[in-house]
């Protein structure tokens, strides 16, 4: 999907029912400790591979930080109207695809309306973003792998302490887990000069393995959207009205 609209401070098809998803995570519930907190209040367990920490010079771990700390809000900003009516567009659909995955409106559209801003500051490709997502966590804020990885984009706990400020509590917070997942995305991408496959097998600690480059290229599918192409479908269905009138 390409869009003009841009992020305030940027730095640099149908519907998927659940049975459709393809991954290679299997989520697992978590018992509630002592019949004091619910099932939903406790994190979600889910078996993942996980980033491996690596020496970074200083130059990435500044560049990287001032990216992370930024706190501008995700509001998309668009310099045409046509561009905003495209947003929306997309928002709409996707709001229906990922309806069974999170049923509340309004929390879709923020995690939605987020993951859209947080994709395109750090020059990834929304749908990526949201197939990868749905591998790591199928959605679940509160998703943690067996590795210790955490949210929807499954950040391991170490990346606060590099280029955070150590909270790792903060990683099932819906803005910063994204925050996190796309500026560790593009880090990844910049290290392996563009191979995305390599970067998504670093990203889960599996590089040059193909079961999860395959699964998020997979899922990606199900996120695609191409906005040129429904806008066309919308005159014929406008143009067989007419005909029919």
């Amino acid at each position: 999907m390409s869009f003009t609209g841009r992020c305030n401070d940027d730095p640099g098809a149908t519907a998927a029912a659940d049975g459709m998803a393809i991954s290679r995570r299997k989520c697992i519930g978590v018992a509630a400790a002592s019949g004091v907190l619910s099932l939903a209040a406790l994190p979600q367990a889910a078996f993942a591979g996980a980033q491996i920490e690596e020496p970074l010079i200083d130059s990435v771990r500044t560049a990287l930080s001032s990216a992370i700390h930024n706190k501008a809000p995700p509001v998309p900003e668009f310099t045409t109207t046509e561009a905003r009516l495209a947003y929306l567009r997309w928002l709409g659909e996707m709001s229906e695809r990922l309806k069974k995955k999170i049923a509340d409106w309004p929390s879709r559209k923020e995690f939605l309306q987020t993951a859209w801003y947080e994709a395109k500051r750090s020059g990834l490709d929304v749908s990526l973003v949201l197939g990868l997502v749905q591998v790591e966590s199928n959605f679940r804020k509160f998703a943690v792998s067996s590795a210790g990885a955490r949210g929807y984009m499954q950040v391991m706990p170490f990346w606060t302490r590099v280029i955070g400020d150590s909270d790792s509590a903060k990683l099932f917070h819906m803005q910063t887990n994204l925050r996190f997942g796309c500026v560790i995305l593009r880090h990844y991408l910049d290290r392996e000069n563009g191979d995305l496959y390599m970067t998504l097998g670093r990203y889960n600690g599996s590089r040059g393995k193909s079961p999860y480059p395959n699964a998020v290229f997979a899922n990606q599918r199900l996120w695609a959207y191409d906005d040129k192409a429904r806008e066309r479908e919308r005159d014929r269905e406008r143009e067989r009205d007419r005909s029919a009138a």
